[in-house]
C-alpha cells in the first residue's frame, strides 16, 4: 500500500483527499529542503503552491526512496523539473480543476472593489448607513482586458461580456474562433493596457511572464484602471505596483495572490507583526483588496484536484500510466 505524505496540508485536504487504498501522512509544514526528512518511509509527496521542490529538496527526497510529487494544483514554478528528471522522480500536477472557480472568485473581487462592497459591509455591522464614499461604477459598456485565454481567461471574458463589457485579449497564443465566436478582441500587450478599464490576469508564472506587470506596463494602463490578479503573485512587480498606488494612477487593485507569499498565506498571522513591508503597504490602500489565494476554494475544485491527485498517486503505485496531461516530468 502507497504511503503519501502530504504537505502543507489543511482540513479541506484531509476530507476530500483520504481513500482506503493508499496511507496518508499529513504534515503541516511546507516541504523544503529542511522538511524533506519527514518523507522517510514515503513513496510518494503530495505537495502545494508554497512548497519548495529545488534540486537539494528533491535529492533528498529521491535518498528516502520516493517515486513521485503529485502537485495538488495546476502551477508549477516551485519545482526544479530538469532535476526531478535526473533523480527519476516523476511529477504530476492537476492541469485543470473546475476553472470556474477561479473566475468566479475573479469577478467576486472585481465587485468588491469596485462597488465597495467590503467598506459598506463594516460600515453597517457598526450601524454606519451612510452612503458616502461608497460610489462604484458601472461595468456595463467598459473595456476588460483578458491576458491569457486558456480555460480560466476564457470564462473570465464570457462573465464580463455577460455584463456588456467589451473584452479585449492578449495571449502569445491566440484562439481566434474562440475569439470570433464570443465578440473578444485580439491585441497587443500594449493596446490592452491601453484601453482597458479592467485587466484580469490569467496566465502561469515562467521566466517569459515573471513581472509581466511592471512599471512601464502600469504607466500605459489609463488613469483609473482597476488591475486583477488571481493567478500568480509573480506576475506582477510589488514594487511598481506600489508606486502606481501612490500615485493615485490606479482605480483599484484585487489581489488573490502575492509575489512573496510564501510562508504567510494560508497561515494564521493575526497575533504577530507582518514581517512583509510590501504586503503591509498594500494592505494601508483604501483600494486594494486582498484575499489569501482562496480562487480554487470551492467543492467543486477541491472534490477535482483530490480526484486527479488521487488517481495519479494511484497510478505510482500500480505502474501505469499517469492521468492524461498532468505529467511534468
Amino acid at each position: 500500500m502507497t504511503t503519501v505524505a502530504v504537505y502543507d496540508a489543511k482540513p479541506y485536504d484531509r476530507e476530500h483527499l483520504v481513500r482506503e487504498d493508499l496511507t496518508w501522512r499529513f504534515l503541516d509544514c511546507r516541504l523544503t529542503r529542511e522538511t524533506a526528512a519527514t518523507a522517510v518511509d514515503a513513496e510518494a509527496v503530495c505537495v502545494f503552491v508554497n512548497d519548495q521542490l529545488d534540486r537539494a529538496c528533491l535529492e533528498a527526497l529521491a535518498a528516502h526512496g520516493v517515486r513521485l510529487a503529485a502537485l495538488r494544483c495546476t502551477g508549477f514554478n516551485n519545482v526544479d523539473l530538469a532535476a526531478a528528471r535526473e533523480l527519476r522522480i516523476a511529477v504530476t500536477r492537476v492541469p485543470a480543476y473546475s476553472p470556474y472557480a477561479v473566475a468566479e472568485h475573479a469577478v467576486a473581487l472585481l465587485q468588491t472593489l469596485n462597488r465597495k462592497i467590503h467598506r459598506a459591509f463594516n460600515r453597517v455591522r457598526d450601524q454606519n448607513f451612510t452612503l458616502t464614499g461608497l460610489v462604484g461604477s458601472d461595468l456595463h459598456g467598459k473595456t476588460a482586458g483578458i491576458i491569457g485565454t486558456g480555460k480560466i481567461g476564457r470564462i473570465m471574458a464570457h462573465i464580463l461580456r455577460g455584463f456588456g463589457m467589451q473584452v479585449l485579449a492578449f495571449d502569445p497564443f491566440p484562439n481566434a474562433e474562440w475569439a470570433a465566436q464570443h465578440n473578444v478582441v485580439y491585441v497587443d500587450a500594449a493596446t490592452l493596457a491601453r484601453r482597458s478599464d479592467v485587466i484580469s490576469l490569467h496566465v502561469p508564472l515562467t521566466p517569459e511572464t515573471k513581472h509581466i506587470i511592471r512599471r512601464e506596463t502600469l504607466g500605459l494602463m489609463k488613469p483609473g484602471a482597476i488591475l486583477v490578479n488571481v493567478s500568480r503573485g509573480g506576475l506582477i512587480d510589488s514594487t511598481a505596483l506600489i508606486e502606481a498606488l501612490k500615485s493615485g494612477r490606479l482605480g483599484g487593485v484585487a489581489l488573490d495572490v502575492y509575489e512573496e507569499e510564501e510562508g504567510i498565506f494560508f497561515e494564521d498571522l493575526s497575533g504577530q507583526v507582518l514581517q512583509d513591508d510590501e504586503l503591509a503597504r498594500l494592505l494601508t490602500f483604501p483600494n486594494v483588496i486582498i484575499t489569501a489565494h482562496q480562487a480554487f476554494l470551492t467543492h467543486e475544485a477541491l472534490a477535482d484536484i483530490a480526484r486527479t491527485t488521487i488517481a495519479n498517486l494511484r497510478a505510482c503505485a500500480a505502474g501505469t500510466p499517469y492521468v492524461e496531461g498532468s505529467v511534468l516530468a
